[in-house]
Formats: structure tokens, C-alpha cells, sequence
């Protein structure tokens, strides 16, 4: 039911109004002063009773709309939008403003590139045993001597012993467990990430996990050779995800998440070195004792016993 959001009357009101003009011989005036309206707004909706109409507001929207956007102009726009252009690459080559684009684009729900593909359904999926399948990524930290201003609250421009270079947290996490091995290392080449890889391999074999597969996602240490023979040594099956479908490595982006709000931004550190240190701590704890929500509330190490 249509109400316009500042109507005085809803639409039991507006016939009771009008029945007792044309059936119980009330004036237009006793009417209005009765119902709080204008004559005006009376006659109006006397002429809607007359006539049989229903008593809900209509659209305020023109009927016409001779400057709209012609049919066959959005359906091109449409049409280079889903080769994935940018509203201005199709303005430019339409001869149209960005405005008149992103309005279209807008209209027909295609504003984001997301909303180009259907959304797809969740990929849930969990390994039985524990070292059938890890995944493994990278997550970039900045390097500091002293707090910045995430900390003192001192605005971005303020000096904070930054722009130190980066240094590269990396991950191992293990599919039907959780059970996740971290090392913080100076950078993510080929020779870094592979050796991490080593050192993880031998972490779980100290904890009775023989991994057979690992996946990753498709960034150059992970394609390059070396990552290949380090797999082919120690005997693993090399998955890669889906270009563009991040959510295939989902368990390590989500590690990563629930790593950098619990240890990476949880306090204030006086330098990187510092919340490297706390590092082990923190993943003793998430190993033993933190309780996991899809483990039943208990800690990835219990699915080892």
C-alpha cells in the first residue's frame, strides 16, 4: 500500500471522510476542519471516491521523462560494463558524461564490479584428517622504531619511526585442525617462502602431522621453481586457487584476520621487533587454548588427540 511519508490521512480515513460528505450530509468545510485537512484536500479525495479509485497515494514520478537515458544507449553501456570497463573508459567512448554513465550503471545494478557476476554460494569445506591439506600465505607488516599514530592518536602526518620497509608475516594453516605455524621473515621471495615451508613441514611432523597437499594462492613465490622442487622433495601435491576467488584459500584469509586483530593490532608495541616477540605467545595460545567456533569451541590442538 502506497502512503506518501507526510500524509495526514491513511486510506480508512480518507473514505470515512468522504462517506460522511456524500452519505451523512456533511459540508466540504465541517469535513476538512474535522480531519485536519484543507477544502482543497476534500475535494480531491471526494473525486477519487466519486470516481471508484483507491485511496493510496500515487507516484510523484513523471510519467515521461523526455532527457532519460535512451533504451538502446544503456543497453550498450550495459553491455561494455560487463567487459568489466570503468564508468569513465565508457563515457569516454560513448561521448557521454561519467555522470549519465554511473547514473545508468546505478539503475541497472551494476554500479559495483561485484555485482557483474552472481553472487556464488558459500565453498564450505573441511578436510577429515589432520595434514591432508594446508594453506599457506603472506600478509605484509609495516616495519616501526616507535608508535605511530594508530596509537598516540597524533594524525598520519605525524613522524612515528616509520617507513622502516616491510617485513612478511607468513602463515601455514593446517585444513581439519586449524592448527597454524607463523614465522614473521624479512620478505616473501622465492627462497623465503620456500624455506618456511621446509621449517612448517617439520613443525607439524613434530606434532605427528604428515602433510600431503598444500594451497596457495598464484602470487610469484609460489609459481616459481624452487616452491615446485621444494614440493616435489618432500612429496606434496601443489594446489592453486581460482584467479580472482581469494575466499578457495579461505582458512588462511580468515587466520589472518582473527592473527592481526588478537596479536598484530591488539597492543601497543614500541617497535615491530617487540610485536614480533609477541608473536609466540600469542599462537601458543591460539594452538592450546582459544576456543574455535567451528571446532566446537575447543582449540585446534584438541583435534589431534
Amino acid at each position: 500500500m502506497l502512503i506518501h511519508g507526510n500524509a495526514r490521512l491513511l486510506p480508512r480515513q480518507r473514505t470515512l471522510m468522504c462517506e460522511r460528505v456524500r452519505h451523512e450530509g456533511w459540508t466540504v468545510a465541517d469535513a476538512a476542519e474535522a480531519f485536519g485537512v484543507s477544502p482543497r484536500t476534500v475535494y480531491r479525495w471526494l473525486e477519487r471516491f466519486d470516481a471508484g479509485g483507491a485511496m493510496t497515494d500515487r507516484s510523484s514520478a513523471p510519467g515521461s521523462v523526455p532527457g532519460r537515458t535512451p533504451a538502446r544507449v544503456m543497453a550498450h553501456i550495459e553491455d561494455l560494463r560487463r567487459l568489466r570497463w570503468t564508468s569513465t573508459r565508457i563515457a569516454g567512448t560513448l561521448g557521454l558524461a561519467t555522470s549519465t554513465v554511473c547514473a545508468v550503471l546505478k539503475r541497472l545494478g551494476l554500479n559495483r564490479l561485484s555485482k557483474l557476476e552472481p553472487l556464488e554460494p558459500p565453498n564450505r569445506y573441511c578436510r577429515r584428517h589432520a595434514g591432508e591439506l594446508v594453506h599457506v600465505d603472506v600478509k605484509k607488516l609495516g616495519r616501526f622504531t616507535r608508535p605511530g599514530h594508530r596509537v598516540t592518536g597524533r594524525g598520519p602526518g605525524h613522524h612515528s619511526g616509520g617507513g622502516k620497509g616491510w617485513e612478511a608475516v607468513h602463515v601455514c594453516v593446517d585444513d581439519a585442525t586449524r592448527l597454524a605455524y607463523v614465522e614473521v621473515l624479512p620478505d616473501e621471495l622465492a627462497t623465503t617462502t620456500a624455506g618456511f615451508l621446509d621449517r612448517a613441514i617439520d613443525w607439524f611432523a613434530e606434532r605427528g602431522v604428515q602433510i600431503r597437499q598444500v594451497m596457495s594462492d598464484n602470487g610469484s613465490p609460489y609459481r616459481s621453481n624452487l616452491w615446485a622442487r621444494t614440493c616435489s622433495t618432500r612429496g606434496l601435491e601443489h594446489l592453486r586457487t581460482r584467479p580472482y576467488r581469494p575466499r578457495t584459500n579461505g582458512k588462511a584469509e580468515r587466520f589472518i584476520q582473527t592473527m592481526l586483530r588478537e596479536w598484530a593490532y591488539a597492543a601497543s608495541y614500541r617497535s615491530s621487533n617487540q610485536r614480533a616477540k609477541a608473536l609466540a605467545p600469542w599462537l601458543e595460545y591460539y594452538n592450546c587454548r582459544r576456543p574455535h567456533g567451528s571446532l566446537g569451541k575447543n582449540p585446534p590442538i584438541s583435534r589431534l588427540a
